[in-house]
């Protein structure tokens, strides 16, 4: 019953810092929206079978069973991560994710280092991550140089500076293309 009451907290402040950023930056939808999943039977079972609080359940139940189905059930249905575009059979197997769902996987991410690092949590506490964990994401590599640079504006800047939404929409157009802004990919 603890890691109940736990998890609907931790998932629930997630959310909210999400919307937050999100709002910043101009699309208080998608914070709205984000990993409503999260509370579905799937993810939520096993995200309090394998809750430790201090990182991702899924981390916990992928050492223990070798996979996790609330991740597979998650970034199926969540276009805000980059796994959800993966496609091997397509000719690029990692396109240029949509401008909104970057805007919100960079929301996700600094909320997700903020609520797991809680106290210990510094300006460059998701560039330091990222730095270690870029080389092994499937992205496409337009939208991780943009990560990097977001994440090393945090660092110098701090969150609130950066997360504005002309800086997020400069960058995007700066590293993916203007084209790729209303999610089409075409001019």
């Amino acid at each position: 019953m603890k890691n109940i009451i736990k998890h609907i907290i931790l998932i629930t402040k997630h959310k909210w810092l999400v919307f937050i950023f999100c709002c910043k930056i101009g699309i208080p939808f998608r914070g709205f929206m984000h990993d409503w999943s999260k509370y579905s039977p799937t993810e939520f079972l096993e995200s309090i079978k394998y809750y430790k609080g201090d990182r991702s359940p899924i981390v916990e139940c992928k050492k223990i069973e070798g996979y996790s189905k609330a991740w597979l059930h998650h970034k199926g249905r969540n276009k805000h991560h980059p796994e959800y575009w993966v496609d091997e059979t397509a000719p690029d197997s990692t396109p240029v994710m949509p401008y909104k769902y970057v805007a919100e996987m960079i929301c996700d991410k600094l909320a997700a280092c903020k609520i797991y690092n809680g106290k210990n949590f510094t300006n460059s506490s998701e560039l330091e991550y990222w730095k270690k964990k870029r080389k092994e994401s499937r992205i496409n590599k337009k939208v991780s140089n943009m990560l990097t640079e977001v994440f090393t504006q945090v660092s110098r800047q701090g969150i609130n500076a950066t997360l504005t939404k002309k800086n997020i929409k400069e960058l995007y157009k700066k590293h993916c293309g203007p084209e790729y802004l209303l999610g089409n990919g075409k001019k």
